[in-house]
Parts: C-alpha cells; structure tokens; sequence
C-alpha cells in the first residue's frame, strides 16, 4: 500500500502556501503519519483542505477542467487576489519501494480562460549526492509538450509527448497509463483514482437501492444495501464476523441481520435493539446509529480505498462512541489497510489521537490559512506524556497560537 508522506498546497481556495508532512524540500520534516486529523475553528479552511483530495482525485479521473466546474470554476478555486497558478506537490511512499515518489502538478487558465495542465512532474528523489538533489524523472510535462520515460533503466527509451488544446486538460499520467503499461505510473494513477471521500447523509443511506450487489461504498453513502447484499454473497463468513463486532459496538444494539423481501428481493438490515419486541430495518434508525454502523462497514471493506478522507465524523454521534470510532480507524491504519485523513471539531474524538496526529489549521491576519502540527510545541508533548488528554488541551486553549 501507498501512503502519503506529504503535501503542499499553494492557492487553492484559503490554502495560499501550507505543507503537511514530509514533501523532500530538505526540511527534514517527520511524514504524516496513517492517522491525520485536522482541527481548528470554523472558517479556517478545514473544508477546503478536505476538498484538495477530492479535486486531484478529481483532476485525475476527469481533468482539471471538470474538477474545477464543479466547485465553481477555476476563479472560485484559486486564491483570492492570485489568478496564476493552483500548485499542489504530492510525495508519497510505496511498501514496495524504499524510494519516495512526488508528483508536481500547476493549473493555469489559457487565453480563453479555461484551466488546463501548466506543469506536470512525476519522479523519484534519490537523496543527495556532494550536496546536490538526486532525481529520477518518470514523466515531466510544460505547456501540453514533455517526455515519458520507460522505466527500465538500462534499455529504457524516452517518448516525446505533445498534448492538443483539448487534451491539456487532462492529466498526462493518466492519459500515458491508459496506452501504454508504465508501472510506476499506473501504480500512482490508480492510488489516487482509488481515494475515498466520505460525504455521508444518513437520509441517503436509508434508501433502499435497486441496483443490486456493489464492492464498495459511494461517497454519499446511498449504496449501504447494496454493499450489504455484495458482503453478504461474497464473503459470507467474514460478514456474519463483521456484523457481530458492530453490533457489539452499537450501544442498545443486541443483534444485525439481514431479510430479503421474498416479493421485491429487496435486501434489508435488521437491527434488534435491547428492549423492543421487534427489529427495525435501517430506515427507522437513529442518525448516529446508521452513521457509525456505515463508518464501521467502511472500515471493514476487504479492498478498501488506500485513503479515507472523513470531515466531521462526530455530527451526530454521542460523544463516548468517537473513542469507539477512533480505535477502529486505529485498529485499521495499524493493518496497513489504509490511510485516514480526518477534520473534526470534537476535542473527545482529539482524546484518542497522538500530537504527531493532530495537525492546527488556523486563519493568519491576511485571511490565508496556516498549519502547524501538535508535536512541534515541546509544551503539549510533555503535557501528553504527562497523561494530559490531547483533546482536553485543546478544549483548555493549549493548542491555541500563543
């Protein structure tokens, strides 16, 4: 598995100029680690750094000037008083590679005033050699024009690429990997096709959906049937397991089980809560027992996305069941299953995390975002290991900019 070692985001909507992790600038900095929770105020950006997951994700399936049309239009995504360039720098870190892989990516509007692929660079850092940087180019695009590189190093050929108007707004490594095998970047191009972005309604989840069995959960969450129903017929034994250990987190939840209705072959969840004569099916739960039942399935997905970007999971869940929600997320970054990006405004959820964990996000006095991670406040390290709770810190204004 992937995992995301750090990012750097400059003018995308309030994130001017901020780094999480490690991006091998040279600065050293720690990686993130495979849990990342963001906090702050309302109105500093949580949102919008949440969203920069889903635009590139976005920006690889579809091209960048589709994931920006659906936030608006380039002029709505790039910093205010900036009409330049949107530049994101991804480096991430395979299991099967020691070496880190960053990806460079710049969005400009052309002549006409539609987005479109300004730079494009994927390569390796090798490390330093008599104080130089060591690189390894995969691919590097400027203006629709660049090379791809073959990958064995030895008989490895160099192509020449020339994009048309049309074709700059897409992705070049995208485009590359769907003609030709360039495992490198096919391997980044289908870790990042395969975030997931949770923008779960429990509403949505409650629909019973026609369109039978499905592998995976849909960002909004109205596929959980039909998640259910794949669970149930392939992996019959592993859901009966699944199904038992969410129950057992459920408060007042003493059984799950699922019904198919023998007329419309519609399949139902079936809750019996402590204390009732008769089950209830999903549609008549409680908002926060569907939204941790549906966070709990995701968990136990048996191909699950590399990353799981997840804003806000305490609306509507009692405030104990968030350390529950946090030691399954624990529980699964600890498997190497997958990485977990999280905003949250509840200092409870903050409880169960590490400062190396929690990252600050903050509005600065010219209204442009900053970040900063707990660990680095020598303070709230030693507070820590004082056996002071993270999230009651936080909750007492230790985490606050001083």
């Amino acid at each position: 598995m992937a995992m995301i070692q750090g990012i750097r985001i400059r003018n995308f909507k309030s994130l001017k100029d901020i780094t999480l992790g490690n991006v091998c600038d040279g600065s050293n900095t720690q990686p993130l680690t495979p849990i990342t929770a963001v906090i702050g105020k309302n109105g500093v950006g949580k949102t919008s750094l949440f969203d920069v997951f889903g635009f590139l994700a976005d920006c690889m399936k579809y091209g960048v000037a589709e994931a920006c049309d659906v936030r608006g239009g380039f002029d709505r995504v790039v910093s205010q008083g900036e009409n330049d360039l949107i530049e994101l720098k991804l480096c991430c870190l395979s299991e099967s590679d020691p070496i880190p892989t960053l990806f460079d990516l710049k969005i400009a509007k052309d002549k006409d005033g539609k987005p479109y692929v300004k730079w494009e660079w994927f390569y390796q850092f090798l490390g330093y050699d008599d104080n130089k940087i060591k690189l390894r180019s995969f691919l590097e695009m400027s203006d629709g024009v660049g090379f791809v590189h073959e990958e064995d190093e030895q008989t490895g050929k160099s192509f020449m690429i020339r994009m048309t108007d049309k074709d700059k707004q897409q992705l070049a490594t995208a485009t590359v990997t769907r003609l030709k095998s360039y495992p490198h970047l096919s391997s980044f191009r289908n870790f990042v096709e395969g975030w997931y972005m949770s923008y779960f309604t429990p509403d949505a989840a409650r629909n019973i959906n026609q369109k039978g069995a499905q592998q995976h959960l849909n960002r909004s969450g109205d596929n959980l049937s039909n998640v259910v129903e794949f669970m149930m017929d392939e992996h019959p034994e592993r859901f009966q397991t699944v199904l038992e250990r969410i129950a057992s987190k459920i408060p007042g939840i003493g059984k799950i089980s699922t019904y198919r209705d023998s007329v419309t072959r519609n399949l139902y969840l079936m809750l019996e809560g402590k204390g009732f004569a008769k089950p209830f099916i999903q549609s008549q739960m409680s908002d926060g027992t569907l939204k941790l039942f549906t966070y709990l399935l995701l968990l136990e997905d048996p191909e699950p996305a590399p990353l799981l970007c997840i804003e806000e999971p305490e609306n509507g869940l009692y405030h104990q069941l968030l350390e529950t929600l946090a030691q399954e997320i624990r529980e699964h970054t600890s498997n190497a299953r997958s990485q977990v990006f999280i905003t949250t405004h509840q200092p409870y959820f903050v409880d169960a995390l590490e400062p190396e964990e929690v990252w600050i996000l903050e509005k600065g006095e010219d209204g442009f975002s900053t970040i900063r991670r707990a660990s680095d406040d020598p303070l709230i390290n030693a507070m820590v290991e004082e056996s002071q709770p993270l999230g009651a810190l936080w909750y007492s204004g230790y985490l606050d900019a001083r």
